[in-house]
């Protein structure tokens, strides 16, 4: 890849600024340390530059000041490298900004009791930057949202400081692009997408990620398109996530292996991409981000009907998962009420130890509302809290394979034995083709 060559700018602060950041001279702050924050800080002082970390935890402000790793996309020695070459730190103390030349904010934006966008982190972050700000910063929202936030929201903000984005300072929205557990593709190597509010603002956040990544960086002519192009990426799995999971309905009723559909559909070499069905959807991005669209655009006179139907279908997935367990049961005559169930995986997704907006616990709640006994095992995660209950992940032993009613697998970790698992275990209930290589007792297995 060629190095990334910004044009002139005119504006002479503009320029100061992307001097300092190629010579390696700007001192970024990271606002926020969580799955996207974190990963990120650890690549700009790889890259050479003294970074701050904020947080409001003081136990993940502790850990990383001790080298202390706690995201999974994150390399420990890497970590612990740069933490004791001194390049990255971190602290709760936002008084540190106004040493900074660059702040990023990657904080949560999660979903209120309604559904609808709530973005008291960007704000609280927002105003803790305005009352440091100075001339001759960049500040770059990461954080997933909706058009408009930027300059709508960002923006006014940081101007009642007195200072103007495009002369003083810079602002612009540069969308995160994680997938935990990815070995292929990470922060480092996944092309990123830069819109300024004014052009210097762009020039200025391009030239930081051209210096940070080793990948393309790609600018567009505004917050709003790289908001939008972020939002339109996770819509974009949660359609057609949702058009395999009905397809899966369907085929539930004719009697065919929507597996053995999408793997047939999959030898076409054009016009066709495959999603697969499951227990539901979980992480932080495609359950909730197209929330933000639909939501964006009724302000504009538009219900998003595809949007919400996908929504639709993929929060119903959890309860056919939990009938097709009362079908299975029912078929050799034992009741959901009072039978044990073993669930393989409570994290959203395969090899990562996160939980959030996770299927499985939903699977798990709408279990036990019929009464069923359920344990679970998760290697990654050890415990966890559901409706202030707490919960143990159990070892997967042959004793207890041979104990239960019925085994469902609903994380398909690469550690699992899954042909130990459907040997011992009297029936297996599989909603993500986990099994399918295993060759005995496929008469034991029933697939989503």
């Amino acid at each position: 890849m060629d190095k990334y060559k910004p044009e002139r700018v005119a504006n002479s602060v503009a320029s100061e600024l992307i001097g300092k950041i190629q010579d390696r001279r700007a001192r970024i702050g990271v606002i926020g340390l969580g799955y996207v924050g974190l990963p990120l800080a650890v690549d700009k002082a790889i890259a050479g530059y003294e970074v701050i970390g904020f947080d409001i935890q003081q136990k993940r402000v502790d850990m990383v000041n001790q080298g202390v790793n706690y995201i999974g996309d994150v390399v420990d020695d890497e970590l612990r490298q740069v933490v004791s070459d001194g390049r990255l730190r971190a602290t709760t103390d936002y008084d540190e900004i106004k040493n900074l030349d660059i702040v990023t904010i990657c904080v949560p934006t999660p979903l209120d009791k309604n559904k609808q966008p709530d973005l008291t982190y960007i704000r609280n972050s927002a105003q803790e930057v305005a009352k440091r700000l100075h001339a001759g910063m960049l500040v770059v929202l990461e954080s997933t949202t909706y058009p408009g936030t930027t300059e709508e929201e960002v923006k006014p903000i940081l101007e009642s400081s007195g200072l103007k984005c495009g002369t003083d300072f810079f602002l612009a929205f540069s969308p995160e692009r994680v997938d935990p557990g990815n070995k292929l593709y990470n922060v480092k190597n996944t092309p990123k997408v830069v819109g300024g509010v004014t052009p210097d603002c762009t020039k200025v956040a391009a030239t930081l990620y051209s210096n940070v990544l080793q990948s393309d960086v790609f600018e567009v002519s505004s917050p709003k398109v790289a908001e939008l192009e972020k939002l339109y990426e996770n819509t974009f799995r949660n359609v057609n996530i949702a058009l395999a999971n009905e397809l899966a309905l369907i085929c539930d009723r004719m009697g065919i292996s929507v597996w053995e559909v999408i793997e047939a559909a999959s030898t076409k070499p054009y016009g066709f991409m495959a999603f697969y069905p499951g227990p539901g959807l979980g992480g932080h991005c495609i359950p909730i981000d197209p929330f933000y669209l639909s939501w964006k655009a009724k302000e504009y006179d538009y219900y998003t009907k595809m949007i919400e139907t996908s929504g639709v279908i993929n929060d119903a997935m959890p309860e056919f998962v939990v009938d097709r367990v009362y079908r299975i049961l029912n078929r050799f005559k034992k009741p959901l009420n009072g039978s044990t169930i073993l669930i393989l995986g409570v994290a959203y997704k395969k090899d990562i130890d996160d939980m959030r907006e996770s299927p499985a616990l939903k699977v798990i709640s709408l279990l036990e509302k019929e009464e069923a006994h359920v344990i679970y095992n998760d290697p990654y995660i050890p415990t966890f809290t559901l409706a202030g209950k707490v919960y143990n992940s159990v070892p997967v032993t042959t004793e207890l394979l041979t104990s239960v009613d019925l085994v469902v697998i609903t994380t398909d970790h690469s550690s699992y034995d899954y042909d130990l698992i459907v040997k011992q275990a009297p029936h297996v209930f599989d909603t993500r083709n986990a099994t399918r290589n295993v060759k005995h007792d496929r008469e034991k297995i029933e697939l989503l």
